[in-house]
Protein backbone atom coordinates (compact mmCIF):
# COMPACT_ATOMS: atom_id res chain seq x y z
CA UNK A 1 0.00 0.00 0.00
CA UNK A 2 1.17 3.52 -0.73
CA UNK A 3 2.21 5.52 1.90
CA UNK A 4 -0.62 8.34 0.64
CA UNK A 5 -2.96 5.24 1.16
CA UNK A 6 -1.65 4.72 4.52
CA UNK A 7 -1.80 8.14 5.68
CA UNK A 8 -5.52 8.23 4.58
CA UNK A 9 -6.12 5.47 6.51
CA UNK A 10 -4.98 6.90 9.67
CA UNK A 11 -6.60 10.31 8.97
CA UNK A 12 -10.08 8.50 8.24
CA UNK A 13 -9.60 6.29 11.84
CA UNK A 14 -9.03 10.16 13.55
CA UNK A 15 -11.96 11.57 11.72
CA UNK A 16 -14.12 8.91 13.06
CA UNK A 17 -12.94 7.38 16.55
CA UNK A 18 -12.90 11.55 17.66
CA UNK A 19 -16.44 11.78 16.76
CA UNK A 20 -17.02 8.22 18.21
CA UNK A 21 -18.31 6.95 14.60
CA UNK A 22 -18.15 3.72 13.23
CA UNK A 23 -17.75 2.72 9.32
CA UNK A 24 -18.89 0.29 7.22
CA UNK A 25 -17.93 -0.16 3.47
CA UNK A 26 -19.87 -1.17 0.24
CA UNK A 27 -17.68 -1.92 -2.25
CA UNK A 28 -18.53 -2.84 -5.98
CA UNK A 29 -15.22 -2.09 -8.31
CA UNK A 30 -13.31 -1.67 -5.52
CA UNK A 31 -13.28 -5.08 -4.60
CA UNK A 32 -12.58 -4.78 -0.69
CA UNK A 33 -9.84 -1.71 -1.06
CA UNK A 34 -11.57 0.52 0.83
CA UNK A 35 -11.55 -1.87 3.96
CA UNK A 36 -8.14 -3.00 3.13
CA UNK A 37 -6.67 0.82 3.61
CA UNK A 38 -8.53 1.07 7.04
CA UNK A 39 -7.84 -2.20 8.84
CA UNK A 40 -4.56 -1.55 7.51
CA UNK A 41 -4.10 1.06 10.24
CA UNK A 42 -3.02 -0.53 14.00
CA UNK A 43 -6.65 -0.29 15.80
CA UNK A 44 -9.27 0.03 13.19
CA UNK A 45 -10.82 -2.09 15.19
CA UNK A 46 -11.78 0.51 16.95
CA UNK A 47 -13.84 2.39 14.11
CA UNK A 48 -14.35 -0.07 11.25
CA UNK A 49 -16.98 -2.74 11.63
CA UNK A 50 -17.49 -4.19 8.74
CA UNK A 51 -17.15 -4.56 4.67
CA UNK A 52 -19.39 -5.79 2.44
CA UNK A 53 -18.37 -6.62 -1.44
CA UNK A 54 -21.15 -6.90 -3.35
CA UNK A 55 -19.48 -7.43 -6.88
CA UNK A 56 -22.94 -8.79 -8.64
CA UNK A 57 -26.66 -7.46 -8.57
CA UNK A 58 -27.39 -10.46 -6.70
CA UNK A 59 -25.31 -9.67 -3.80
CA UNK A 60 -26.00 -6.32 -3.81
CA UNK A 61 -29.89 -7.52 -2.85
CA UNK A 62 -28.79 -9.60 -0.87
CA UNK A 63 -26.16 -8.40 1.84
CA UNK A 64 -27.40 -5.09 1.84
CA UNK A 65 -30.91 -5.27 0.29
CA UNK A 66 -30.76 -2.86 -2.84
CA UNK A 67 -33.98 -3.01 -4.74
CA UNK A 68 -34.26 -5.10 -7.69
CA UNK A 69 -36.36 -2.36 -9.45
CA UNK A 70 -33.48 0.25 -8.13
CA UNK A 71 -31.03 -1.84 -10.07
CA UNK A 72 -33.20 -2.82 -13.00
CA UNK A 73 -34.13 1.02 -13.44
CA UNK A 74 -30.91 2.75 -13.12
CA UNK A 75 -28.19 -0.19 -13.19
CA UNK A 76 -25.70 -0.58 -10.77
CA UNK A 77 -23.80 1.74 -11.42
CA UNK A 78 -25.87 4.74 -10.41
CA UNK A 79 -26.27 6.81 -7.47
CA UNK A 80 -29.13 5.51 -6.38
CA UNK A 81 -27.87 1.70 -6.47
CA UNK A 82 -25.34 3.43 -4.12
CA UNK A 83 -27.37 5.16 -2.00
CA UNK A 84 -29.40 1.85 -1.31
CA UNK A 85 -26.57 0.50 -0.27
CA UNK A 86 -24.80 2.68 1.83
CA UNK A 87 -27.97 3.01 3.63
CA UNK A 88 -28.29 -0.87 3.70
CA UNK A 89 -24.91 -1.11 5.39
CA UNK A 90 -26.38 1.18 8.08
CA UNK A 91 -29.27 -0.69 8.52
CA UNK A 92 -27.55 -4.09 8.76
CA UNK A 93 -24.93 -2.94 10.89
CA UNK A 94 -23.93 -1.18 13.96
CA UNK A 95 -22.01 1.00 11.84
CA UNK A 96 -23.10 4.88 12.06
CA UNK A 97 -21.17 5.91 8.92
CA UNK A 98 -21.05 3.75 5.62
CA UNK A 99 -19.50 4.45 2.54
CA UNK A 100 -20.48 2.83 -1.05
CA UNK A 101 -18.74 2.66 -4.43
CA UNK A 102 -20.18 0.94 -7.77
CA UNK A 103 -18.12 1.51 -10.95
CA UNK A 104 -16.93 0.85 -14.70
CA UNK A 105 -13.45 -0.17 -14.20
CA UNK A 106 -12.71 -1.42 -17.34
CA UNK A 107 -10.80 -2.37 -19.12
CA UNK A 108 -14.18 -3.39 -21.08
CA UNK A 109 -17.52 -3.15 -19.76
CA UNK A 110 -18.42 0.43 -20.72
CA UNK A 111 -21.08 1.80 -22.71
CA UNK A 112 -21.71 5.41 -24.18
CA UNK A 113 -24.07 6.29 -21.49
CA UNK A 114 -21.82 4.36 -18.62
CA UNK A 115 -18.30 4.99 -19.84
CA UNK A 116 -15.34 3.03 -18.79
CA UNK A 117 -13.96 5.57 -15.70
CA UNK A 118 -17.76 6.32 -14.13
CA UNK A 119 -18.00 5.41 -10.70
CA UNK A 120 -20.76 6.69 -8.47
CA UNK A 121 -19.87 6.90 -4.44
CA UNK A 122 -22.30 7.32 -1.45
CA UNK A 123 -21.62 8.22 2.34
CA UNK A 124 -24.64 7.89 4.50
CA UNK A 125 -24.12 9.19 8.27
CA UNK A 126 -26.99 8.71 11.09
CA UNK A 127 -27.32 12.46 12.56
CA UNK A 128 -28.75 12.81 15.94
CA UNK A 129 -31.47 15.13 16.38
CA UNK A 130 -31.56 16.96 20.21
CA UNK A 131 -34.96 17.46 19.00
CA UNK A 132 -36.03 13.62 17.79
CA UNK A 133 -35.95 10.50 19.85
CA UNK A 134 -34.39 8.58 17.13
CA UNK A 135 -31.54 9.61 14.65
CA UNK A 136 -32.04 10.64 11.03
CA UNK A 137 -29.92 9.13 7.90
CA UNK A 138 -27.72 11.84 5.62
CA UNK A 139 -26.93 10.61 2.22
CA UNK A 140 -24.89 12.12 -0.08
CA UNK A 141 -24.18 10.76 -3.38
CA UNK A 142 -21.61 11.64 -6.18
CA UNK A 143 -20.75 10.31 -10.04
CA UNK A 144 -17.41 10.65 -11.10
CA UNK A 145 -15.17 10.02 -14.24
CA UNK A 146 -12.05 9.11 -13.48
CA UNK A 147 -9.19 8.80 -15.91
CA UNK A 148 -6.33 6.03 -16.26
CA UNK A 149 -6.60 1.91 -16.36
CA UNK A 150 -8.29 -0.16 -14.34
CA UNK A 151 -5.73 0.63 -10.90
CA UNK A 152 -5.76 3.74 -11.25
CA UNK A 153 -9.75 4.36 -11.34
CA UNK A 154 -10.22 1.75 -8.39
CA UNK A 155 -7.59 4.01 -6.62
CA UNK A 156 -9.16 7.17 -7.49
CA UNK A 157 -12.22 5.74 -5.98
CA UNK A 158 -10.71 4.73 -2.63
CA UNK A 159 -9.23 8.18 -2.38
CA UNK A 160 -12.17 9.95 -3.27
CA UNK A 161 -14.52 7.57 -1.13
CA UNK A 162 -12.19 7.90 1.89
CA UNK A 163 -11.32 11.73 1.88
CA UNK A 164 -15.17 11.90 1.58
CA UNK A 165 -15.75 10.57 4.68
CA UNK A 166 -13.32 12.72 6.45
CA UNK A 167 -14.50 16.20 5.10
CA UNK A 168 -18.23 15.22 6.21
CA UNK A 169 -17.49 14.25 9.63
CA UNK A 170 -15.34 17.40 9.79
CA UNK A 171 -18.18 19.48 8.22
CA UNK A 172 -20.61 18.02 10.52
CA UNK A 173 -22.31 16.80 6.54
CA UNK A 174 -23.68 13.02 5.79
Amino acid sequence: MSIDLERLGRRVGEALRSRGAVLATVESCTGGWVAEVVTAVPGSSAWFDRGYVTYSNQAKIDLVGVSALTLERHGAVSEPVVREMACGALARSPATVAVAISGVAGPGGGTPEKPVGMVCLAWAREVRDCTAERSALRVDSLTVHLPGDRAAVRQAAVIIVLEGVCERLVAGAP
